[in-house]
């Protein structure tokens, strides 16, 4: 499926539930397609509420690894939670993540070949250790933290991640062209309503969390280190490929989540 829009007034056509519903089936396994078709205008907009559906996929995890901890023991909860979350992801995001490691690592610093190899579907060393490094350090860094204060961590960095991701979007253009895209979808640049319902949709969770973990962790330390890992990506992507592709972003808003945790467990 291609998918474009070329004028404003169509963008401005589709309406915010279709949106919504778009968001949903794109960045889920869950069968939403099933309850409604949004129109194939809208899936041009789903990065708008990336955040949201973190919600749903945080929920999930989170779920899962605090009530799986009340009658299993707690690695088998952490490893359930992982689980679930790829189930209702689909590996997603973990699939740019071993894609962008194979492409920035083999490589080089010839552009053409970094797109070639982030799109080819077979996963190469730097992928499966790079695969394999994450996962451990998401599992030992959760497992690291009580049941309880994991589970609020995830539902916290989740939709955290991909709005702080959200910006590769807004500072640089999309480095294929449509024809040679990955999912035959270009994301628009959110507008400025847009990027406030991202903000608010990325740091309410946080702000709860916060709240509640007020005496023991400060906010502000808490957020720069993952704001940092993103900054130093944004560097990384710009000056290999002066854009981004959805595997970017998969991969950024999995390791700014990481270094959320890894980031916890140090305060």
């Amino acid at each position: 499926m291609r998918i474009s829009l070329n004028t404003s007034e169509s963008r401005d056509a589709v309406r915010w539930y279709d949106r919504l519903w778009a968001a949903f089936i794109y960045f889920t396994r869950l069968p939403f397609w099933r309850l409604y078709q949004p129109p194939r205008e809208s899936y041009t907009t789903v990065v708008e509420h990336w955040p949201l559906t973190g919600w749903l996929t945080a929920a999930a995890m989170a779920g899962t690894l605090y009530g799986c901890s009340l009658v299993a023991p707690y690695p088998v909860a952490v490893l359930l939670a992982i689980t679930v979350r790829l189930l209702v992801t689909g590996a997603m995001h973990e699939d740019g993540l071993a894609d962008f490691l194979d492409g920035f690592g083999g490589g080089g610093t010839d552009r053409q070949r970094i797109l070639d190899i982030m799109k080819d579907s077979r996963i190469g060393t730097y992928g499966v250790i790079g695969l394999v490094l994450y996962f451990g350090l998401l599992f030992c860094s959760l497992l690291s933290l009580s049941p309880k204060v994991a589970a609020m961590a995830i539902v916290a960095a989740d939709p955290f991640a991909r709005m702080v991701t959200s910006e590769l979007i807004i500072m640089m253009p999309y480095a294929r062209t449509e024809a040679t895209a990955k999912s035959r979808t270009v994301y628009r640049k959110p507008s400025v309503k847009a990027g406030i319902s991202l903000a608010v949709q990325g740091l309410l969770p946080l702000a709860v969390f916060a709240w509640i973990m007020r005496q023991e962790v400060d906010w502000s330390l808490l957020i720069f280190p993952p704001c940092l890992v993103m900054y130093f990506l944004y560097l990384l992507i710009w000056r290999r490929l002066r854009g981004y592709t959805g595997d970017c972003c998969g991969a950024v808003c999995l390791l700014v989540e990481l270094s959320f945790y890894l980031t916890l467990l140090f305060l």
